[in-house]
Formats: C-alpha cells, sequence, structure tokens
C-alpha cells in the first residue's frame, strides 16, 4: 500500500524509520538539511548495515535555496597495494566478492560527511558533531532491533560472507543471521563514532581511527595502506545536468552512472508516449534503458580517467537521433556490456528555506566485502569489484583509480519552482527506477505517493540473477505484461507485489509559493518520510 505522504515546511525520507527519527530532530532542533542528512547518514549506518556503513562510499547533490546545485564526490580510490598483478598471483581471474582481498578501496563516506558539514555551516548551519551522530551512538552501544529488510535478506556468495573475517562475530547470532526484531549491539563501532565526534571526522583518515583502520587492514592483509586513507579527500563535483519538458534534471558525473539516468529520461521525454502504465510507456523506458546503458558501459570510468565528455551524449541532437531510432513495435536485441549489483540508502531532505539533499550512501553488496576491522568495528565496502583485472578494460583495476559506481543521487527544478530530490537503491536498476518514479510524478500526473508505489519492472541481471530479462512485480496488468512478450520482451514474473530487488525509492517535492514539501518514502523498506 503506498505511504501517506507527509506535508509540511520541512522533511526527510529514509528506508530506515530509526533514520527517519534521527533527520526529523535535527530539523526540529533548527538544524539544516544537510546537518539533517548528516546525522541520519550516521544513523542508518548502524541500524541498516546490510546495506550501507561507514566502511563505504556516497554521492551527495545539494540544491542551495538560491538554486545552485553541488555535488560532493565521496568515492575512495583503490589502494596503492591494489594491482592487476597481486591478484593475478594469488590466482584470482575476477576481483573476489567477500573477505580481505575484496576491501580494497578506501572508504570515503565519511570524508563525504565532513566537506557536507563545512557546506551546512557556510549556509548557516550550527549544530555540533556530537549532536549529529548522537543517534547512531547510542543505537550502536545500547542495541537496536534487526530490520525485518535485513532478515528477510539471503546475501550473495553466504558461505564466503560468513567465513570472512569478524563477521561471524558481529553480524550472526550464535552462527545464524538474527531474527528481526532481536536485539543487536554494534559496541566497538559506536566507540569509533564517539572517538570522531570528539576528534572529528578527519580522524577518520589521519588520526587515532585511521591508524587502528590501517593497522586492521594490514594484518588481515587488504591491500588499502595508512598513506592511501591519509592522502583520501571527498570533492567537489559539477552534477551531470539535462533539460526536459518544464524541469532542469540533475543527476551525478563518473565515476557513476547518473551520465545512464539522464538518457534514459532524455529518451523517454523524445517518444511522446502519452497514456500511463500502457505497454508502450513501459517498452520506452525498457529501449531507452538498453541505448542508454551500452552508453554507459562504454563512456564511464574515473572522473580523471574520462576520454569522452559525458554531458556531449546529453547533448540535443544526440538524443533526438537516439530516439529516433527505436523501434515502439519491437524491443531491440542489445545486450548489456557489464551489470551491477548493489544494496545501498537513497535518502532525501529538504529544509524550511529550501534547501534540498538527495543522497546516497553504500557499501555496495549486502555487508560489503563481509571483512569487519576488529579495532574499529567498521565493515568494510567490495565495490572494488567492478575493476577487471584486464588491463584494457573501461575499468581496470589500478591505485588511486576510483571504482564504477551505480550510486546516483538525483534532483530535478521545475519552471514553475517546485523542486524534486528522488532516487532509489538498486545497481543497475538505479538509474530505471528513477525514471519510471519521475516519469510518473512530472510526465503523467501521479502523486509522489502513487509514483513511489506503483509496480516497477527491471530489464538486466542483478541480485544474482542470471537472465537478461525484464523482471517485473506482480501487480502489472496481465494485458500490459502479455503486449510486451507480443513485441519481443522475455518478461519474467517476480511473483511478489512488493520486492527489494526493484529498489526502495523516495521522493520530495517542495512547492512554490508556500513552501509545503511533500515526501515519502517506499513501501517496500523499514523507513518512511517525517517531517515538522
Amino acid at each position: 500500500m503506498p505511504e501517506t505522504p507527509v506535508f509540511s515546511s520541512a522533511a526527510i525520507a529514509a528506508p530506515h524509520h530509526l533514520a527517519a527519527k534521527t533527520g526529523q530532530t535535527v530539523l526540529a532542533q533548527g538544524g539544516n538539511a544537510i546537518e539533517a542528512m548528516a546525522a541520519m547518514a550516521a544513523t542508518i549506518a548502524v541500524v541498516y548495515p546490510h546495506m550501507n556503513g561507514i566502511g563505504g562510499d556516497a554521492f551527495w547533490l545539494v540544491r542551495e535555496p538560491g538554486g545552485r546545485v553541488r555535488g560532493i564526490e565521496a568515492c575512495g580510490p583503490a589502494g596503492s597495494l591494489a594491482t592487476i598483478g597481486r591478484y593475478r598471483e594469488r590466482g584470482y581471474d575476477a576481483i573476489p566478492a567477500r573477505g580481505p582481498d575484496a576491501a580494497l578501496t578506501v572508504a570515503g563516506a565519511v570524508g563525504g560527511w565532513r566537506l557536507a558539514l563545512d557546506l551546512a555551516r557556510a549556509l548557516g548551519g550550527r549544530m555540533p558533531l556530537d549532536a549529529l551522530l548522537g543517534d547512531a551512538i547510542r543505537h550502536a552501544r545500547e542495541g537496536c532491533p534487526v530490520s525485518a529488510s535485513e532478515a528477510r535478506y539471503v546475501p550473495k556468495e553466504l558461505d564466503s560472507l560468513h567465513a570472512a573475517p569478524n563477521f561471524a562475530a558481529t553480524f550472526l547470532d550464535d552462527g545464524k543471521p538474527y531474527a528481526a526484531g532481536a536485539i543487536r549491539r554494534l559496541p566497538a563501532l559506536a566507540a569509533t563514532l564517539e572517538q570522531l565526534t570528539h576528534a572529528g571526522l578527519d580522524d577518520y583518515y589521519r588520526g587515532d581511527i585511521a591508524r587502528e583502520i590501517a593497522a586492521d587492514l594490514d594484518r588481515l592483509g587488504a591491500p588499502v595502506t595508512r598513506a592511501d586513507l591519509a592522502a583520501y579527500a571527498s570533492r567537489e563535483r559539477a552534477p551531470l545536468t539535462l533539460r526536459r519538458r518544464d524541469a532542469t534534471l540533475y543527476n551525478f558525473p563518473p565515476p557513476t552512472q547518473g551520465l545512464a539516468a539522464l538518457i534514459i529520461l532524455g529518451l523517454f521525454d523524445r517518444l511522446q508516449i502519452d497514456r500511463a502504465e500502457s505497454a508502450a510507456h513501459y517498452h520506452g523506458l525498457i529501449e531507452a534503458t538498453k541505448r542508454a546503458f551500452a552508453v554507459r558501459d562504454r563512456v564511464v570510468t574515473d572522473f580523471d580517467r574520462l576520454t569522452a565528455d559525458p554531458a556531449s551524449f546529453l547533448a540535443a541532437d544526440r538524443l533526438d537521433r537516439a530516439a529516433a531510432r527505436i523501434d515502439m513495435r519491437r524491443a531491440a536485441t542489445v545486450p548489456l556490456a557489464g551489470t551491477s549489483d548493489g544494496d545501498t540508502v537513497w535518502m532525501g531532505a529538504i529544509d524550511r528555506d529550501g534547501l534540498a539533499v538527495s543522497y546516497i550512501q553504500s557499501i555496495y553488496w549486502e555487508y560489503g566485502s563481509g571483512t569487519v576491522l576488529p579495532g574499529t568495528g567498521i565493515h568494510w565496502q567490495n565495490r572494488g569489484m567492478s575493476f577487471s583485472l584486464d588491463p584494457a578494460a573501461v575499468n581496470p583495476l589500478e591505485p588511486g583509480r576510483r571504482p564504477f559506481h551505480t550510486l546516483i543521487p538525483a534532483l530535478a527544478s521545475f519552471d514553475d519552482g517546485r523542486v524534486m530530490s528522488y532516487g532509489s537503491m538498486g545497481g543497475d536498476g538505479q538509474p530505471q527506477f528513477q525514471a519510471q518514479i519521475f516519469s510518473r510524478y512530472a510526465d503523467y500526473g501521479m502523486s509522489p505517493a502513487d509514483a513511489v508505489d506503483a509496480p516497477r519492472l527491471l530489464y538486466g541481471r542483478t541480485w544474482g540473477a542470471e537472465s537478461l530479462s525484464v523482471k517485473v512485480e506482480d501487480r502489472f496488468d496481465p494485458a500490459c505484461i502479455a503486449a510486451l512478450r507480443a513485441m519481443g520482451h522475455d518478461i519474467e514474473e517476480l511473483g511478489g507485489a512488493y520486492i527489494d530487488s526493484l529498489g526502495h525509492a523516495g521522493m520530495l517535492i517542495r512547492h512554490s509559493g508556500n513552501g509545503r514539501i511533500e515526501a515519502v518514502h517506499d513501501p517496500r523498506s523499514d523507513g518512511g518520510s517525517s517531517g515538522i
């Protein structure tokens, strides 16, 4: 059932209710949207550890009340010991999913919090760090109930995950996954977060916490060193933009797949499909996705190693030509060059002054590498899996190189003054889910709650599935499904009304004039929206 939307002067949306509560509290105490988001990011790192953590990466889009949109890239590069030769010598044909050899990139999320909070202070924010991290510390020290989402997930490569260093001691209960509602405590992580409140967030990279992280990574044999941590800094990036109908859309540049998200919506706009929830509607989205992913897989790599300007693929004439090649009667047989799984959290916030944030934080696969650092309680990401051991690949493993990222926060500014913060978790699904919820709201007039609730589809492989099918929830009109099959689409019905692998999405819209904010989060998640 659709979530009942929040209507308020300041609001947040998050996939876990405790993170939503944290954000609401910060807004009520006078914090701005960036401060609320940093606090939510800390809380959700504790209460939703299968999806994210402070051993992972993050990306921010921030729209200031005057209209300027900033991007913050908080993704870490491969460690200085992470070479193709190292992995070949160890007998790998591909980078492993679990264990210390999978923990090969610097974690950037905390550096992103620091840069974002610098911006928050420049915009008038005054909340102290101990207040922002207080809920996260309490939940880690005193314990919090394991979420329904975490309890029902069956992670990929389960045996190697459970065998990863310190995973069982941290995330299993007598050798078995915790049941939903069981109380789990994370005392080492609580102590780490508390140290950060005293020493500052930079301590994660250049202080006592950095020393503990580096010592544990070295003992476990991971290829990230203390020098790698010390060299890391998050940075601002100008977002990619797309002009579409009555709105300007913003998404993140490489190394993320934000380019694909904008191409999908740019192509779909040109198809001029007038009826929502029709076979034409879904066919158009699927065909646009195929073409967007073909560009993504050819172009997207580390920002500093690009061989083509991503913005050139968003030029109107280029999108016109690509849209004209879409056959609205038949499915194209365009294979995906590569696919990416990913378990992630997207969250949004808009405050009473109109400062809007779209934020995404992840450790890649569920629980990341599974490797938990004993000194700090941090579980480390496996984002480096997106590197290739082929030196001729688009994204070859190389020390200091940023990995390809599925993570993409999104924003939109409408000509009538509305501002939208929106996004979803979901690996390759993220650009598709963004397009589905955005088009339903902006093109077909659905309410935010209905746009997020409506059944979703996913083209491609993800979550370990081998088929290049179009995966659908079971609330689609059977006649629509039959029509899509007749067009040549391989439709795979997943047999559920609300499927986790089809994303945990959210949307906030601030209306011009009265400043009222509508906020909604996905019924597929354990969260919701809150406001003041």
